[in-house]
């Protein structure tokens, strides 16, 4: 069975940063990890085991990169090395500066499988000055490890401890960005809802990413919600604007997206430098969409991109990650119009009063399990229902319709008979299981006077007559 080799390959402490010295130092390499001021990363075959490192301006030297290098010749003329695990087929990169101490210094560079290295090329330098210098290696088949090292093989002076300045190295595999993104809450949401999409980019390669600069378009459905661009963490962690030019984001609202500068040293105009995980954790972005009813009973759908360079050739490579999509759902949202009217708003007592009450779902979705309450107020006694659809409860005053599709409406007609004198008043609200988008117009009132009776006679109110008196006629004499 082969043993799994890593994909990511980088070199460790390639700028000599490790340990911190404030001058010159002889320091144990590597093998000694028994002792905490050994050089990580770092081996010699020195057979003293020895690596010089110069903080920098040491002696009037600069360093190249960061604030330290190493001078290969320490106390003998030798090799410093590293072994990496290594995929066969990968192409790796590498990076180095090469100055002389005295005069002309020359080393070689040899990559290969460890004990049969090959030598790809040998740099002269001068005192004055750093010389930079770039190239590729293909790791052939079979090799799983590969060992990159510098050889001296001459130092202005012939001392065989002075010469070959060496700082600012790089051997590994390219940049490789990768994006996780999640939204929150996971849903399923209603319209109106505010959803929050948090972006992880890390680098998984071997050198820096860098020009780095996440886009992420707004999906269709929602809007962007003013003021919520940030940094989560990472560089320039932190509240951004939504105004370009002024911090490390910004909504462009022509191309309705957002925009990132993310890395070490990004601007307001230019993305800066993501190093890979084994340095640093990645770094995070967010911001905030608002749902809208275009997407209601569906499902909002999105993916971020990164786009960043691989500077460790000659020529800067453009490269484009994108990450994962997210998918949330939408609960169905209507919109139920309540309309309630009387035949007639002056009854008087024993009258009939007809009500007729109207539901309309202006959608966008059905509504389902629609309840329309209209409940007889005192002062009127039930006496029949008639609805297009569904049924009518007189002791709940409820009227169940199963559903109402986007579009279609339904009427009840409701027969009652007024009982006692004085102002009714009526009212009818409609509920259903889907989100209403507009409360405001699901209730509805309407008010009949009830007059008293009328009188049994235009005189006044009935009352018993007197009886009838029976004359008796006059007695002669």
């Amino acid at each position: 069975m082969s043993t799994p080799v890593p994909s990511r390959i980088a070199l460790v402490n390639g700028s000599f940063e490790q340990p911190a010295i404030s001058g010159l130092a002889l320091l144990p390499d590597a093998s000694q990890t028994q002792n905490p001021n050994h050089v990580p990363g770092w081996l010699t075959t020195a057979t003293d085991h020895l690596i010089e490192v110069w903080h920098d301006g040491f002696q009037g030297v600069p360093a190249a990169d960061g604030s330290q290098f190493a001078e290969l010749n320490a106390n003998q003329v030798s090799t410093l090395y590293q072994d990496l695990p290594s995929t066969p087929g990968a192409t790796l990169y590498w990076r180095l500066y090469h100055r002389g101490r005295a005069g002309q210094d020359t080393m070689a560079l040899d990559i290969g499988a460890p004990g049969a290295v090959v030598q790809q090329r040998t740099f002269t330098d001068g005192n004055t000055a750093w010389g930079l210098y770039t190239g590729t290696y293909t790791v052939p088949p079979g090799q799983t490890t590969t060992r990159f090292a510098f050889r001296s093989v001459s130092a202005a002076g012939g001392d065989p401890t002075v010469g070959n300045f060496l700082d600012g190295i790089f051997f590994g595999t390219a940049p490789s960005v990768t994006l996780t993104k999640d939204a929150i809450p996971v849903g399923p949401l209603k319209v109106g809802d505010v959803l929050t999409y948090r972006i992880v980019a890390k680098n998984q390669g071997g050198g820096n990413a860098e020009a780095l600069t996440l886009t992420d378009t707004i999906p269709a459905g929602t809007t962007y919600v003013p003021g919520s661009l940030r940094i989560v963490d990472g560089p320039n962690a932190g509240a951004k604007t939504d105004q370009a030019g002024d911090d490390q984001a910004f909504y462009d609202p022509a191309g309705n997206r957002v925009v990132f500068r993310l890395g070490n040293g990004a601007t307001s105009g230019q993305g800066g430098s993501l190093p890979n995980t084994d340095t640093v954790p990645g770094t995070t972005v967010e911001y905030r969409v608002r749902i809208t009813e275009a997407v209601a009973g569906g499902h909002v759908a999105n993916t971020a991109t990164v786009t960043y360079e691989n500077r460790l050739g000659p020529t800067p490579q453009q490269l484009t990650a994108t990450s994962n999509e997210t998918d949330t759902a939408i609960l169905p949202a209507a919109d139920l119009n309540v309309t309630k009217s009387a035949d007639s708003t002056t009854v008087t007592v024993g009258q009939t009063v007809t009500y007729r009450v109207s539901v309309r779902n202006t959608g966008p979705n059905t509504a389902t399990n629609v309840t329309v309450i209209d409940a007889l107020p005192a002062g009127l006694t039930y006496l029949s229902a008639t609805p297009t659809t569904g049924t009518y409860d007189p002791t709940t005053g409820h009227w169940n319709l199963a559903a109402l599709a986007n579009g279609a409406s339904a009427t009840l007609t409701l027969h009652a008979k007024a009982t006692v004198a004085g102002p009714i008043t009526n009212t009818a609200t409609a509920t259903a299981t889907e989100t209403d988008l507009n409360t405001g117009n699901n209730t509805d009132t309407v008010t009949v006077c009830v007059a008293p009776a009328p009188d049994c006679s235009p005189c006044g109110p009935c009352s018993p007559r007197p009886p009838t008196r029976t004359s008796t006629p006059p007695t002669t004499s």
